[in-house]
């Protein structure tokens, strides 16, 4: 997309603003596919919590797409996005076992991460077709809170509990068709992944009835300019034939399942927000804008660095910023960043915007959350109209007149 595509999206749809670009997405698909074209059965589940827009849904169904979800909310969405029961992966951690049976009787598949939940399952229904998410105890990611696979993580059966594991389904005679890892996000080192995938295929060696096996996702996308990333296209080629060399050991031929995410959506999001104010102290110019952690978190809560530019003066002189937010606390987005000259009521844009940005956006300070549109084929479509004052008072239930406050 081009700045002049955005600055009208925001002066016809208003800003803050969330925008997607179908094209970019579809493209991230085909590039995960065309890498593993080598294994015969390749399943990719998008990661729906990254981005769970309903339209978002429905472009990566017609892509062939299944889903990875972790709530019941979440399956109950891709259900209603269209997608078979079939298609619908359900990872779940640390929810209760009604919740697990309630997700099941929709006919979805179940992958269950803790050895309490797997024997109170198992034993209540053995005929169910399960999939069991191991720990391999892999450090990996970009941030202590993506990184999901170490010895600490609450995630996953530990790799050391295989033989209570293996004992609980031998006991229950329960159905294990699927061995599923995660190690993390923004996994750079594709060794450290095929590390992992090893401890994988080791303990897939333990049941003998498998249909899939489940590596998550976590590649790593480009967040700046010049930025490094993950190779799928190498990974592609090294992982594709350790996993066909397993299944020939195996014995059948399983179908390779991936998880992805922030690579799907990542680097097709743009964020757009308003300068409200520059404020210059004796120190820092400030660029305050119309937005804050309410719409955009991830720079405070994972450290984060999204790029920012100034798409209404692009070619202005380079000055250094601090770009902050709206609200009542330090929600600052960027510190001291290089940023073409802004002025008040300038369009910023944040760039890699299509990831854990929208779907983790919370009305704190009483603000509303912005609307999100789809680009495809050259137009701008709303997906998602801005909240009100409506929807703020919406399920909120005054005090009767009758009770006295005292």
């Amino acid at each position: 997309m081009q700045s002049k595509d955005l600055l009208q999206l925001a002066e016809q749809f208003g800003n803050p603003l969330y925008v997607y670009d179908a094209e970019k997405i579809q493209s991230q698909y085909d590039r995960l596919t065309n890498a593993f074209s080598k294994v015969k059965n390749l399943r990719i589940n998008y990661a729906m919590k990254a981005l769970s827009n309903i339209a978002i849904l429905q472009l990566l169904k017609e892509k062939g797409s299944g889903l990875d979800t972790v709530s019941i909310q979440e399956v109950m969405l891709g259900l209603h996005a269209g997608y078979e029961p079939s298609r619908i992966f359900y990872t779940p951690n640390g929810v209760s076992l009604e919740e697990i049976e309630e997700v099941n009787a929709l006919g979805v598949q179940i992958n269950i991460d803790n050895l309490s939940i797997l024997e109170q399952f198992g034993t209540k229904h053995p005929n169910v077709p399960v999939c069991i998410r191991i720990n391999p105890h892999v450090m990996a990611g970009g941030n202590a809170n993506i990184s999901v696979g170490h010895i600490d993580s609450k995630f996953g059966i530990s790799v050391h509990q295989l033989p209570h594991l293996v004992r609980i389904v031998e006991n229950t005679k329960m159905n294990i068709v699927g061995i599923h890892m995660h190690t993390g996000s923004d996994i750079l080192d594709i060794e450290v992944f095929l590390y992992a995938a090893e401890i994988l295929f080791d303990a897939a060696k333990n049941f003998k009835n498998l249909e899939f096996l489940d590596f998550g996702s976590g590649f790593k996308v480009p967040y700046k300019k010049d930025d490094i990333e993950t190779d799928i296209e190498e990974l592609g080629k090294k992982l594709s034939k350790r996993f066909n060399a397993f299944c020939e050991e195996y014995g059948k031929e399983l179908t390779l399942i991936f998880e992805p995410g922030k690579f799907l959506v990542s680097e097709a999001g743009f964020f757009l927000a308003k300068v409200n104010v520059v404020k210059q102290t004796t120190s820092t110019v400030f660029a305050g804008i119309d937005s804050g952690f309410n719409h955009l978190i991830r720079p405070m809560f994972y450290g984060s660095e999204h790029y920012i530019e100034n798409i209404s003066n692009p070619k202005g002189k380079e000055r250094f910023y601090s770009v902050v937010g709206y609200i009542c606390e330090t929600d600052t987005f960027a510190n001291n960043r290089r940023i073409a000259e802004i002025n008040e009521g300038d369009i910023l844009c944040f760039r890699n915007a299509g990831a854990y940005c929208f779907s983790m956006a919370s009305n704190y300070n009483s603000r509303y959350k912005p609307a999100e549109v789809l680009w495809m084929h050259g137009k701008g479509h709303l997906i998602r109209a801005q909240e009100t004052f409506e929807d703020l008072l919406k399920n909120q239930i005054p005090l009767p007149e009758i009770v006295a406050v005292q």
